[in-house]
């Protein structure tokens, strides 16, 4: 009988915990080679996402600065400048610091559960919100008006309701595959809760 934790060319179980009972004494979880290039694929899309928000946001400054505002889809959709010193819909202005102090609590709790991952839906999201919550941290630590009191820059205006940016896509993002995996019950490492 082939290991289906251990046999690379059977592909992964479908659920960790059919693993069978004469292997109880190993580890459960995730096969360490799985487990590498899923916290690899974490990485790559948390750096790609973090170099996407960066690159966009040093677009916005250049080239929507002073005011200037383009139409995408009328007032539905457009791209404005706009400097956040708060979170989400403009919650928690005058709050930066917490919203630092915050934002570095939740990059702790997302490398804890990388350690853990055994799902590629898992190491997308992780890597989507690691990528998101940084690049936000960045404009907090490093923009105007100072270290930890930074302002995000927003430019994606969606009608008159919020602006936004590359960054908050991604946590967006994030938050949907998060509940998907939830809903399918599929788990951190990768098991599958039947109930």
């Amino acid at each position: 009988m082939t290991d289906p934790v251990l046999d690379s060319n059977s592909g992964a179980p479908e659920s960790y915990s059919e693993v069978p009972v004469e292997l109880s004494e190993r580890p459960v979880g995730p096969p360490r080679e799985l487990r590498r290039r899923l916290v690899l694929t974490t990485v790559v899309i948390a750096a790609l996402t973090i170099l996407a928000d960066q690159l966009t946001k040093l677009w916005a400054i250049r080239t929507l600065g002073g005011g200037r505002r383009i139409e995408l889809l009328g007032q539905f959709l457009s791209f404005r400048y706009l400097r956040n010193p708060g979170a989400a819909l403009g919650l928690g202005y005058g709050y930066t610091w917490i919203l630092t102090i915050v934002v570095v609590g939740v990059i702790i709790v997302i490398i804890r559960f990388i350690r853990r991952l055994g799902s590629r839906g898992w190491a997308w999201a992780l890597g989507l919100l690691l990528g998101g919550a940084i690049g936000n941290l960045i404009d907090r630590l490093f923009r105007a008006p100072g270290f930890a009191h930074g302002h995000v820059v927003d430019f994606i205006a969606y009608w008159n309701w919020f602006v936004g940016n590359v960054a908050d896509i991604a946590i967006v993002a994030a938050a949907a595959l998060i509940i998907i995996l939830s809903l399918r019950g599929i788990g951190v490492d990768g098991t599958i809760d039947r109930d």
